[in-house]
């Protein structure tokens, strides 16, 4: 690495993200607060430890950035909300301490959609984030602001959430890598809930061996592990095609396809897996999603309702009519397609399939046309990663090249609950084989 070279500096590498923060912020609305001061100061202490011969690992005087749904100390936790005025973190979120004993530096904290409860980023209390490959269209949510600081050298890497997409959305929407591990393995304390049962934390970054290094130290694992690729003869992948592949852009389903023919003349194997009770997915995450959120929020809808965005506060009133019958007939719907998603993975070493239907929309569209059909926005981008969270199966999106309007396409694979290793692995190899 050129810091450890002595070619290039943490400070140096810090004044770059900060550079292209100011000439880019202004466009992107992806930071709602810019570290200026404390990333120089952390930067020079990396530095000085780095002369010293003290080095914390591949994250030592790394610039990044985290998501304003995540404490880290000393700053507001907005969760882009007015809700939240003064929350001032005491403490960092485990995530963030980790990331720190490994000597990462903090450049902001970035945009989202208010509390996490859409796909666009586009009701926050700071303003729509726009996506830097066309500021008319959405980054993705609820992690935009992450993935645009990331996809614009704002950051090297980030962190974001994921409880029905989060991360791999706006990596797809914004062409770069998103990784949702297996719930339960990175912490999530210290990070504002959406839904308890289906939240994750994961990285977001330009590279799959970068999402490697940075979920490890996500979960406090310090020690030199390398990443190898599985070998592309020895890989079998999964399309369910059925359901995920029946509500598609055209481009997104012309890149799609290019994806699995490459991946087939790489030498992988590819072959065909249904999924049974599909049409259960959609109830099953609102019933739990939206009853768990409406609890959490329950004394400030009653106290300051007038703070939240409209539509947010929209959805969280629809979740206070959630009867707890039908909250526990969801979770047994739960267990229903976890069981059903493993059974799926048995034959093969992962499921592969579109991270997103569609390329980034429009700011401020609700609809969305998808072959001859307009299509409710929201539903039609949380359709294929939601079932991930229900099940809580590590996924993580790569790109797979882009539409006729230049707008990047995402490519999701699936791994085995607690293999979030072994995915890894595979995408590099997919990573490789599509490069």
């Amino acid at each position: 690495m050129a810091l450890r070279a002595g070619a290039l500096s943490a400070e140096e590498m810090v004044e770059r993200c900060l550079a292209r923060i100011a000439e880019g912020n202004q466009a992107t609305n992806a930071f709602i607060l810019v570290m200026t001061d404390e990333a120089r100061r952390q930067a020079r202490e990396a530095d000085r430890q780095l002369a010293a011969g003290e080095d914390r690992g591949p994250l030592h005087g790394v610039p990044l950035s985290i998501k304003d749904l995540i404490d880290v100390r000393g700053t507001e936790t907005t969760a882009a909300s007015h809700v939240r005025r003064g929350a001032v973190a005491r403490d960092d979120a485990p995530c963030v301490a980790h990331l720190r004993a490994a000597g990462a530096v903090f450049v902001g904290k970035t945009n989202l959609h208010e509390y996490a409860l859409g796909t666009t980023s586009g009701d926050s209390a700071f303003g729509a984030v726009r996506n830097p490959l066309d500021t008319t269209r959405s980054p993705g949510g609820s992690s935009g602001g992450s993935a645009v600081s990331v996809a614009t050298g704002m950051a090297l890497a980030t962190v974001g959430t994921d409880t029905g997409g989060s991360i791999r959305i706006p990596a797809a929407c914004c062409g770069i890598v998103g990784l949702k591990p297996s719930i339960g393995e990175v912490s999530t304390d210290g990070v504002i809930p959406l839904s308890s049962t289906f939240d994750h934390v994961g990285p977001l970054t330009t590279s799959v061996s970068d999402a490697w290094t940075m979920y490890r130290a996500l979960t406090g694992d310090l020690r030199p592990q390398p990443l190898r690729g599985a070998a592309p003869s020895a890989m079998r992948l999964a399309v369910p095609r059925s359901y995920f592949c029946d509500m598609l852009d055209d481009d997104v389903r012309a890149r799609f396809e290019e994806a699995l023919n490459a991946l087939r003349a790489g030498g992988v194997h590819v072959t065909d897996v249904v999924l049974p009770h599909t049409e259960t997915i959609a109830n099953v995450y609102i019933q739990i999603s939206l009853k768990e959120a409406a609890a959490f929020h329950a004394a400030t809808l009653d106290a300051v309702p007038e703070r939240y965005t409209p539509p947010v506060r929209q959805r969280l009133e629809m979740g206070r009519g959630i009867q707890q019958e039908d909250y526990m007939l969801a979770l047994g719907g739960r267990e229903q397609l976890r069981r059903d998603v493993d059974a799926a993975l048995a034959g093969c070493d992962a499921l592969v399939l579109p991270t997103l239907p569609i390329p980034a929309p429009k700011i401020g569209a609700e609809m969305v046309q998808v072959g001859s059909a307009q299509q409710p926005l929201r539903n039609v981008m949380l359709r294929l990663t939601q079932l991930f969270n229900i099940t809580g199966h590590p996924a993580i999106s790569i790109p797979c090249g882009f539409t006729r309007e230049g707008m990047p396409c995402g490519l999701q694979l699936v791994g085995a609950r607690s293999q979030t290793g072994a995915l890894v692995q595979i995408a590099l190899a997919c990573e490789a084989v599509l490069a």
